[in-house]
């Protein structure tokens, strides 16, 4: 009994072609829930288009600065290496609690939180972090500059924050607090004492 196999259609992928690597897709998804107007009516404070761009700024700048603290933690080598690490744990755990911080209080005010990688790495205020390994002096420097660059953000935005909403203003004081605190400790690595 003679077998037959079933012969595949060509595609680019099996025919030799060269396919685009990581090509983005259009994303699918319905537009949201299939109920009545009212069913579907949130209530409460809603942020007003300025609120909602000042917090998705400082959004998108945390989701950047937790990245690069975990791609300066997989390449960060040299003198004091654990510490370094170990400090870079901090600062992303603090950006990724932030962070989800920050979107959860954008979506109790009805507004949309943006962190695809997309719309991160075109809006952020943090300039690229370098590839390959680096060492430890050099990231401390580095990620300086970041924890820096997250506090501008904060202030930049925060008197127009505090003015229509006090509350997420005190979200940005938390920010503020800790993000300061670790770009003191983290730059105080690659200082000497004063004479």
């Amino acid at each position: 009994m003679a077998t037959t196999t079933a012969k595949k259609p060509t595609t680019k992928a099996n025919s030799g072609e060269s396919a685009p690597r990581n090509k983005r897709r259009t994303a699918r998804g319905g537009a949201g829930a299939e109920l009545t107007n009212e069913q579907n009516a949130e209530g409460g404070f809603t942020a007003s288009e300025s609120l909602s761009e000042n917090l998705q700024k400082v959004l998108v700048d945390l989701i950047e600065l937790s990245l690069q603290g975990k791609q300066a933690h997989w390449n960060v080598v040299g003198r004091n290496f654990r510490d370094t690490h170990q400090q870079l744990d901090e600062i992303i755990e603090a950006a990724r609690d932030f962070g989800d911080t920050v979107a959860e209080r954008m979506r109790s005010l009805h507004a949309l939180p943006d962190g695809r990688s997309d719309q991160v790495a075109q809006t952020t205020t943090l300039p690229e972090f370098p590839q390959g390994e680096i060492a430890t002096t050099e990231v401390v420097d580095l990620m300086t500059e970041r924890l820096d660059a997250v506090a501008t953000t904060c202030r930049d935005v925060h008197d127009d924050v505090d003015e229509e909403d006090p509350t997420s203003a005190d979200i940005l004081h938390a920010i503020l607090e800790r993000v300061e605190q670790l770009s003191w400790m983290v730059s105080a690595e690659n200082r000497t004492p004063k004479r």
